[in-house]
């Protein structure tokens, strides 16, 4: 095999679904680099409905780690698809041990990831992690020891005509519609409820309407935010996929969302996307990417105080998002709206 040039291609992507937005421009650029090479993609359900419509992807591979493919048989049955695959190049975003050895068990004779994390020690090439890059570009920097610097393409996510179908039974005849997504696994990351529903209704007393989305935990959650806001509000949380929910937001004129997955669906659907950062902070990479991006956020001495989210607020006052008002995230969106 010539290095620059391979014929099989696997990216291994198996954190989030955000991640997994933002893994989607390294695999164009891939694509555009060597057209004619067989490009397959590993990710965790249900992150496949957002790589399988790319009409530059051969395969997208499903690795349920916490289901059916949980513990080291799933693993193992794992790896050994991957060896009969015969893949020449892999390159490995995650930096998590288990890709790295999912990578080298397969056999996969040139591994390009970062040299930081576990799964380092099963790389062939070490890449420097850059810390102060979003992670869009942090992906993209991987292709560094082939000797290639492409242009960066926003994540594309492809509806088909049934995603497009279905959101319009939904969404019906509304129109002038903000997406709100106030759900997040961290509690450090979520938005006061009252503070959405406080939005949701001065949004309204605008003429504007409102849709929820999430997943279905988020379901009562949302609920709740749409019985109080009242009006022209829709619940959408856990009635679309993950491809569908992009195609929703295309509908939408903004998304205010926590620092979670929507943040990057909004990207994808290429709409203004506001996010709301608390315990975290967009210097870990993960702000909203591009000119339709807005990070939200107050300064405090105690934030950031993680990168990933905590259950409770270490300093017991929650300020970095009590403080962040309803009338200050409306004031930013009227800059933007029409």
């Amino acid at each position: 095999m010539q290095y620059n040039s391979p014929r099989s291609i696997l990216v291994i992507q198996t954190a989030f679904i955000g991640d997994v937005v933002l893994v989607i421009p390294l695999l164009k650029a891939l694509h555009d680099l060597w057209p004619d090479a067989l490009l397959d993609a590993m990710v965790r359900p249900p992150a496949e409905s957002l790589l399988e419509t790319l009409p530059f992807m051969r395969d997208v591979i499903s690795y349920d780690k916490y289901g059916k493919d949980r513990g080291l048989r799933g693993f193992l049955r794992q790896a050994r698809q991957l060896k009969r695959r015969s893949y020449d190049l892999s390159l490995l975003p995650h930096r998590s041990l288990r890709s790295g050895m999912l990578a080298w068990l397969a056999k996969i004779p040139r591994r390009i990831g970062f040299n930081r994390g576990g799964g380092k020690f099963f790389h062939t090439d070490k890449v420097d992690y850059p810390s102060d890059l979003h992670e869009i570009e942090r992906n993209i920097s991987l292709l560094q020891p082939l000797g290639v610097k492409p242009e960066i393409a926003p994540p594309l996510v492809l509806s088909t005509g049934d995603d497009v179908k279905r959101v319009d039974e939904f969404v019906g005849g509304h129109t002038r519609l903000i997406a709100l997504a106030p759900g997040s696994v961290w509690f450090s990351k979520r938005w006061p409820e009252d503070n959405y529903i406080e939005l949701g209704k001065i949004l309204i007393k605008d003429d504007w309407g409102i849709l929820l989305i999430g997943g279905s935990v988020d379901s009562s959650l949302c609920q709740n935010i749409a019985n109080a806001i009242g009006g022209n509000t829709l619940n959408g949380a856990g009635q679309f996929t993950l491809r569908q929910s992009v195609e929703a937001l295309r509908r939408c004129e903004a998304l205010v969302t926590n620092d979670s997955a929507p943040t990057h669906l909004g990207l994808a659907a290429n709409t203004r996307v506001f996010t709301i950062f608390g315990s975290t902070a967009p210097q870990f990479g993960f702000f909203p990417y591009g000119e339709k991006g807005k990070s939200l956020q107050i300064d405090l001495y105690c934030r950031p105080c993680t990168n990933h989210g905590k259950r409770n607020c270490p300093e017991k006052h929650f300020r970095c998002l009590k403080d962040l008002t309803p009338g200050l995230v409306y004031q930013q969106l009227q800059q933007v709206l029409p």
